[in-house]
C-alpha cells in the first residue's frame, strides 16, 4: 500500500514528520486505509521515503495519541475505527439524533429501570430529601450495535412518575418529559472529565479496563429552574469526539 501514498517534499519549510502525517491521515480520511488495515511498518516507510524511523515514529505516534491509529504488540499498526463526533455538549440533542446524522443506526439497551430510595449525592443534584424516591434508570447505548456509552439517569419520582408507563427501549427520555411543562428539560449544565474504565465499563462497553472513558455528570432543569434529570453517562473515549463552540466575552 506504500504506493498509494505520496511523495514527501524535502524542499519546502514543513517538518518531514508532519508531511509525512498528513500523508497517512489523508489516505486514511480518503478511504485508502480503511478500519481494521495494518499500514506499512517502519521500516518499510523509512526505506519508501528515505527518511530517518525518528520521524516515521514521530508521525505515527502522534496519530496513535490522536486516534487514528493503535497498535498491537508484536502484530503492526492499525487504523482505528472512525470517532463519533457529538455536539450534544452544546445544545440539547438526543442520542439517536447524533448517531443518526453520523449516518448510523442508534438502539438502545435498558439494563435497569426502578423506583430507588435518593442517595445523598442524587438527592443534592435533584434538590429533593435523602432517601425520597426517585426513578432510576441504567441504559447502554449503540450505534450500528456496537456499545458508545452507558448513562444512569435519576429523575424525581414526585413529578416524573408518568415515565414508568413508558418503553425507553423505544422512546425517547426528554421527549417523554417533555409532555409536560413542568418536567420538560430546558437547560442542562455538564461537569466533564477524563476518567479511566472500570470492570463494569469493560463489561458494557466491550473495552478494556483502564482504557480513556469520558464521563460527564449532567443536570437538567425545567423552565422554572427545578432539577428534574440527574444523568452519569461514561462514552468510550476511542469511540467519541465532542464539539464545542466558544464565544468570546464581552468586554
Amino acid at each position: 500500500m506504500l504506493t498509494k501514498l505520496s511523495s514527501i517534499d524535502k524542499s519546502v519549510p514543513i517538518p518531514l514528520y508532519f508531511q509525512l502525517k498528513q500523508l497517512i491521515l489523508s489516505e486514511i480520511q480518503n478511504g485508502t486505509y480503511k478500519s481494521g488495515d495494518i499500514i506499512p511498518t517502519e521500516n518499510e516507510i523509512s526505506d519508501a521515503f528515505k527518511i530517518s524511523r525518528t520521524t516515521v515514529r514521530q508521525a505515527v505516534t502522534e496519530l496513535v495519541q490522536e486516534g487514528w491509529l493503535y497498535r498491537v504488540k508484536s502484530k503492526g499498526t492499525f487504523v482505528s475505527l472512525p470517532k463519533i463526533n457529538q455536539d450534544f455538549i452544546k445544545k440539547l440533542e438526543s442520542f439517536n439524533d447524533q448517531i443518526l446524522r453520523s449516518g448510523m443506526e442508534p438502539s438502545t439497551e435498558v439494563l435497569e429501570f426502578k423506583v430507588v430510595p435518593a442517595a445523598d449525592d442524587v438527592a443534592k443534584h435533584l434538590e429533593v430529601k435523602e432517601n425520597e424516591s426517585v426513578i432510576y434508570l441504567h441504559r447502554k447505548r449503540l450505534a450500528d450495535g456496537e456499545p458508545i456509552v452507558t448513562i444512569k439517569t435519576y429523575l424525581p419520582y414526585s413529578e416524573c412518575s408518568f415515565v414508568m408507563d413508558h418503553d425507553l427501549k423505544q422512546e425517547r427520555l426528554y421527549g417523554i418529559l417533555s409532555e409536560s411543562p413542568a418536567t420538560t428539560v430546558f437547560r442542562v449544565e455538564r461537569i466533564v472529565e477524563a476518567v479511566e474504565a472500570t470492570s463494569e465499563d469493560a463489561t458494557l462497553l466491550k473495552i478494556k479496563k483502564g482504557k480513556p472513558i469520558q464521563y460527564f455528570a449532567s443536570t437538567g432543569y425545567n423552565t422554572f429552574g427545578k432539577p428534574i434529570e440527574y444523568s452519569l453517562a461514561r462514552y468510550r473515549g476511542d469511540r467519541s469526539t465532542f464539539e464545542i463552540t466558544v464565544f468570546p466575552e464581552n468586554k
